[in-house]
């Protein structure tokens, strides 16, 4: 489960990465707090333009910033956008805690800071590559979320305390404090024993990335499934600020903690991730089609406490097609276009937000929060039907149903085999 970790690089990598994706999540908490309570009156809109333009970057500027990662030293580019998003958390905090935030001041450095984001993004999710040799990738992909939301665990349960205790412009400020972890480790590194992949040509780079994912549909079908997870599914910074504000009455502290109650099933999912060699077809769809089960289940949760508890096998159905997705994509890559091909593949996943996140704040605002949470159900739960049917069709394959009397009819699997054509 921890192979990886074996790997001096990787491990130093991993640990300041940890501290600074508990401190990401506490800036998310506190960023949020401060547009719902201070800038807005509860502003369900406010919130959602607010995040839209967090993402809206990485869908403007992910094929620039691919090819940029393909051409330069990753860890040099990390570097830089590091520094630049410690600079913009720093900028947020101070005006916070000067009194001197406006909501426009907000939706600027929500941009600047999610442009920063998107030139960080593929770099850092194909590093990985270079830190770890190929049988261990998955391994770190899976680690590497564990990471993360070993982070949204600790990060909005401790924003919540934080924010009750100081406020939200100290806790933003510790938030940039935690992104010097990360630059010390990168800086901490044996750059000999990282493995460097051939460098893009000087023209064509963005183009060559989009043309080879083109003639790839493995590849695009799953583009397809992460664009609408992300779009739609993983909105949950919207929905849990307004599922408990507006529907069941909650303040900070409680709000903190639907985040770190929803990390405990994305860290189960991680860990599970980590110990699979290779994810398959009907790992990625299974896992969808009951994370829209479990939104269902959200939407209409009678009180504040079944709604936490469900956040559980949430966390983990919505964790386990985010890095099955991931490594799907990174495994059947070359590695000469892997940044590129990842850069496309995080402004898919990440991109529609800007999106997404205005629209599902619209629905919230004119027809309440549990139906943002239901948007999720809706269009996750079609695209599962829908790329089960694609495969069906496209690749001639079929469902195997296993029936027993001491079973219930279930899905056994998904066979890769051809259905045997017809004799004229």
């Amino acid at each position: 489960m921890f192979s990886a970790l074996s790997v001096r690089n990787y491990r130093i990598y991993a640990t300041g990465a940890i501290v600074s994706n508990t401190g990401t999540w506490m800036g998310r908490v506190a960023q949020d707090w401060v547009v719902l309570t201070e800038l807005t009156d509860n502003s369900a809109q406010a919130l959602g333009i607010v995040t839209g333009l967090q993402f809206l970057p990485i869908l403007l500027f992910s094929p620039i910033a691919g090819a940029l990662s393909d051409t330069f030293p990753k860890r040099h580019v990390m570097l830089v956008t590091q520094i630049s998003m410690a600079f913009f958390a720093i900028v947020m905090g101070v005006a916070v805690l000067t009194g001197h935030m406006e909501l426009w001041h907000m939706f600027v450095l929500a941009f600047l800071s999610g442009t920063a984001a998107a030139f960080d993004a593929p770099a850092r999710q194909s590093f990985v590559s270079e830190m770890v040799p190929p049988r261990q990738l998955t391994n770190a992909v899976g680690l590497n979320s564990a990471s993360f939301h070993s982070g949204r665990l600790l990060g909005p349960a401790a924003a919540g305390l934080l924010i009750a205790a100081f406020g939200t412009g100290p806790t933003l400020l510790l938030n940039a404090l935690t992104f010097i972890a990360v630059i010390i480790a990168l800086l901490a590194m044996n750059t000999e024993e990282l493995t460097s992949p051939p460098r893009a040509a000087k023209r064509g780079k963005v183009r060559d990335g989009i043309a080879y994912v083109r003639g790839r549909p493995d590849i695009l079908l799953i583009m397809v499934i992460a664009f609408m997870h992300g779009t739609f599914g993983m909105n949950f910074q919207l929905f849990n600020a307004l599922m408990s504000t507006e529907v069941f009455g909650k303040g900070v502290t409680d709000f903190g903690i639907t985040g770190s109650v929803m990390a405990i099933g994305s860290l189960a999912g991680a860990l599970l991730a980590a110990r699979r060699e290779r994810p398959r077809w009907r790992l990625l769809l299974g896992s969808l089609f009951a994370f829209a089960v479990t939104t269902l289940a959200l939407a209409l949760a009678p009180s504040f406490t079944a709604y936490t508890i469900l956040l559980i096998p949430t966390g983990l159905f919505a964790l386990t097609v985010m890095v099955s997705a991931n490594a799907m994509v990174q495994l059947s890559t070359d590695q000469w276009v892997r940044g590129r091909v990842m850069a496309l593949y995080m402004a898919v996943f990440m991109g529609g937000t800007p999106a997404g996140a205005p629209l599902l704040g619209w629905i919230g605002e004119h027809f309440g929060a549990r139906a943002t949470v239901l948007g999720a159900t809706v269009m996750c739960g079609a695209t599962a039907i829908l790329a089960i049917i694609y495969l069906m069709r496209h690749d001639n394959i079929r469902l195997r149903i296993r029936r027993s009397w001491r079973r219930p009819l279930r899905l056994d699997r998904i066979v890769t085999e051809p259905v045997p054509e017809k004799v004229n």
